[in-house]
């Protein structure tokens, strides 16, 4: 079937900005500011290993400081399904998440005719993680050389407060266009659930952003950072203390 070429972004106008702000309305006590109904009620701010740091109010290393840090609580019980149907089409715009980020991430790219101008089948990627680009086909043997990463993983959010959420919750959170980012699959592989502790993008121009978006992430839905993944994120953005927090349409 013939194949459109489209430029980045405005495919649809019930995309992306649509999703983060139904998302965002959808969430309640998940958004900034209610994130204490996350967590167990902790509000311990790390151990005598802790870095201090001290950002530009508004900046990622400013939001740093706000975030719940303690240990990671045990995996048992994780499972994916737990954070609902995989890439949900939750902003109801009729394309599912995947789609949804492909065509945010992907410059330029081709939709298949006939999905109401969802189904990327083709575009080229301009990897963060790598800093190299990278052309997408879409096919049983190619998709998976772009993948959509969780860059808070859900494994690592499950471990960090995920446990007390609710069903839709954590649907939100696994649907979030905040944390979500397409980029090169075997590097998505390697990623794996790692956080900022023990995985960072190899290429080092993008740590500051990756930095400020964990640190978002973490902040809308009132996740915590353990002692070491704390002063991870301090050491990256001690490089670059104005370092702004993304939005959901950012790469």
């Amino acid at each position: 079937m013939p194949s459109q070429l489209l430029s980045r972004p405005g495919v649809r106008r019930t995309g992306l900005v649509l999703t983060s702000v139904m998302l965002v309305a959808g969430l309640g006590a998940c958004a900034p500011g209610g994130a204490s109904s996350f967590t167990d009620g902790s509000t311990s701010k790390g151990d005598a290993g802790q870095l201090n740091s001290s950002g530009t109010p508004g900046s990622a290393l400013a939001a740093l400081d706000t975030l719940v840090v303690k240990g990671r609580a045990a995996k048992t019980g994780y499972d994916r399904e737990l954070f609902g149907y995989a890439w949900a089409d939750v902003d109801r715009n009729g394309c599912d998440t995947r789609n949804d980020v492909l065509r945010r991430d992907l410059a330029p790219f081709a939709l298949k005719s006939g999905t109401n101008g969802c189904m990327v089948v083709s575009g080229t990627l301009h990897d963060p993680y790598l800093g190299v680009t990278i052309e997408f086909v879409r096919g049983s043997s190619t998709s998976s050389k772009v993948q959509i990463d969780h860059v808070v993983p859900l494994s690592d959010a499950w471990q960090k407060g995920a446990q007390q959420w609710t069903t839709p919750q954590r649907t939100a959170f696994a649907n979030d266009p905040l944390n979500l980012l397409a980029v090169d699959g075997l590097t998505n592989q390697r990623k794996s659930d790692s956080d900022a502790a023990t995985w960072l993008p190899p290429n080092k121009a993008y740590r500051c952003s990756y930095a400020a978006r964990q640190i978002a992430v973490k902040a809308r839905y009132g996740a915590w950072v353990t002692g070491a993944e704390r002063d991870a994120l301090a050491r990256i953005l001690a490089t670059c203390p104005s370092q702004p927090l993304p939005t959901a349409g950012s790469h």
